[in-house]
């Protein structure tokens, strides 16, 4: 699995992902105008929250759209450099076990490596059973450990909070890239539908 990478623009779109979250589950704040109205309160793990707040669509929308893609086509690539759609989405399965696990502090399942070349069918399976663990594993998140070094990567240490921002980049990112591999082959993404 390559070295993540997290650019400003994800650590941007994690906050404001955090602070729909936070803004969707907080009642409304008094004011002025409407003083009856409680006042704005804290919300609990901010960033487990948000994680599990997003956690429901980014599964069903990426299963989808795996799915959404037929059997003979898990061999396509765009180009001779890039990889399989199989490939993507063993990546997927393989990325959604070491990433919860870190940003949980969980200990991933002991599972059968799935393989690129490996059926339609099995690697679907295989991706709704990395989701499954994501969602167990993110119910028993708080932020308490967030600071804590999850583990060492090539001499560089990651928190959890780093594991956590690798998880809601790495769910945008391959359910974006499961929908231009959809999208080549004519076939509408999920998210596009009406």
């Amino acid at each position: 699995m390559k070295k993540p990478r997290f650019p400003m623009a994800i650590i941007t779109v994690l906050l404001l992902v955090a602070g729909t979250v936070i803004a969707q589950t907080m009642p409304a704040q008094s004011s002025a105008a409407n003083p009856a109205a409680p006042a704005a309160t804290s919300i609990k793990d901010p960033i487990a929250s948000a994680l599990r707040g997003q956690f429901p669509s980014r599964s069903k929308n990426t299963i989808a759209a795996v799915d959404a893609m037929p059997a003979d086509k898990f061999s396509y690539k765009p180009t001779p450099d890039q990889m399989t759609f199989g490939h993507l989405v063993a990546h997927m399965i393989e990325a959604n076990y070491q990433l919860c696990s870190k940003t949980a502090d969980v200990a991933a399942p002991k599972v059968d490596e799935v393989k690129d070349t490996d059926s339609k069918d099995k690697l679907v399976a295989a991706l709704k059973a990395s989701f499954d663990f994501c969602g167990d594993a993110l119910a028993k998140m708080d932020d308490s450990k967030l600071g804590e070094i999850a583990a060492n990567i090539g001499g560089q240490d990651f928190s959890h909070g780093r594991f956590a921002l690798g998880i809601a980049s790495n769910w945008a990112d391959h359910y974006a890239e499961a929908a231009m591999y959809l999208r080549l082959n004519g076939i509408l993404p999920p998210t596009a539908k009406k």
